[in-house]
């Protein structure tokens, strides 16, 4: 994926510091705003996970710092939740000015309140998500560490939010109480999907429940089991993404991908160095797919490796040749198996006299048929098998030829 960094001015002249997140093809299909949580900002890990995720499905996705948040401008004291959604606001009139107007809004715990309220202020917005959200704004206060009752009305005080110091004034504070979420999801009448961890300590589950409950079908909730808050576990703020990337197309017209361009091959990789470590976007003329890494090696595990998409390929065309042979000779043939295994071995070990010692690439394919076979029947498909192409150009001599083009 390609990610921009933008410069958006707020409703006050504060620039909000942006980044638009896009698909392989850089030609998103629709677009949608992520909004952080509470003393957040958008270089968050589960922010970055969820709206990269998201840039698979199709999606272009502004990940944005509210004011005086992460690298925006302006002071924390004016980041109370109206001003937060006077953000949402001004970001997607800024995307739907420059690009195409945002249809889809995401919000993380307050950000999840902010994009309800925002959602019922935006003609444009088509579908919401929430992910831990509050079913009621003024439960952030109970975060700060000094007693809000005591705070004068005419000053500014440093209170402390997890660890971290704050300035903030009595109208920050006040501005919390002004918000009925409740009422505004009742009557936000858009597609809504609710995701909560059960586990959440910070904002517990009966808060999903609530947010439910007010609202009109249709409605989704999705359990985030064993998540914490911050869904700090990658494998947690991915698998967010993803349920939101495959929830939102029931409620978009469906539009073909557009893809990138292979220029006459079969098949285009795209990495994006700055951006990524491993990553990598594969498209045919018809598909997309991603390449990692494991995290051991430096990747982000964000889909197969390239050996084991090359495994996916020789089992992959190892079942479909011996479907046909099965088919061709009225086998009872009901369902194949195949466990693709590799490594290297020494040539000895393999039998094979060379007149310098090296190691060489070892695949074994075991296979498992069901379905009411003879042994013979069994052993003639184990030697179609090794007839599948993929089998055979692995096995051949095969000449490469490379070459850089502009």
């Amino acid at each position: 994926m390609k990610s921009t960094k933008l410069q958006i001015q707020n409703k006050k002249g504060h620039n909000l510091n942006a980044y638009l997140e896009l698909p392989a093809n850089q030609k998103p299909n629709y677009y949608a705003i992520f909004a952080h949580c509470f003393t957040c900002s958008s270089t968050l890990s589960a922010v970055r996970n969820i709206s990269r995720t998201l840039t698979t499905h199709g999606f272009g996705v502004v990940r944005f710092d509210f004011t005086g948040l992460g690298r925006s401008e302006g002071e924390f004291a004016e980041s109370h939740f109206s001003g937060n959604v006077e953000d949402l606001v001004a970001v997607h009139q800024y995307i739907k000015n420059n690009f195409q107007a945002p249809s889809l809004l995401v919000g993380h715990s307050l950000g999840g309140a902010a994009v309800l309220v925002a959602a019922s202020q935006i003609d444009d917005i088509k579908a919401v998500a929430t992910i831990g959200a509050p079913a009621n704004v003024s439960h952030v206060k109970h975060l700060f560490s000094h007693d809000i009752n005591q705070i004068p009305s005419d000053e500014d005080v440093q209170i402390n939010i997890g660890g971290r110091p704050f300035v903030i004034n009595k109208e920050f504070v006040s501005d919390f109480d002004k918000i009925d979420l409740p009422t505004i999801v009742k009557k936000l009448r858009k597609p809504l999907l609710i995701l909560h961890s059960p586990i959440d300590t910070i904002v517990g589950i009966e808060n999903a429940r609530e947010l439910y409950q007010h609202a009109h079908h249709p409605k989704s909730f999705v359990s985030l089991d064993n998540a914490d808050h911050l869904l700090t576990n990658e494998i947690d703020s991915r698998y967010a993404g993803n349920i939101i990337g495959t929830w939102v197309e029931r409620y978009f017209p469906k539009q073909e991908n557009e893809m990138l361009h292979t220029e006459g091959a079969h098949l285009i990789g795209h990495l994006n160095l700055i951006d990524d470590n491993f990553t990598t976007k594969i498209q045919t003329k018809n598909h997309h797919m991603i390449a990692d890494e494991p995290i051991s090696v430096g990747g982000n595990d964000f889909g197969p490796s390239p050996y084991e998409y090359l495994y996916a390929g020789l089992a992959a065309c190892t079942t479909m040749t011996l479907k046909m042979y099965a088919d061709r000779k009225g086998w009872d043939l009901r369902e194949v198996f195949v466990y693709i295994s590799h490594s290297k071995k020494k040539n000895t070990e393999l039998g094979i006299e060379l007149e310098k010692p090296t190691r060489i690439d070892f695949i074994t394919k075991k296979i498992k048929f069901v379905g009411d076979l003879s042994d013979a029947q069994k052993q003639r498909l184990k030697e179609i098998a090794a007839k599948c192409p993929v089998h055979k150009t692995l096995a051949n001599q095969v000449v490469f030829e490379s070459e850089v083009i502009q």
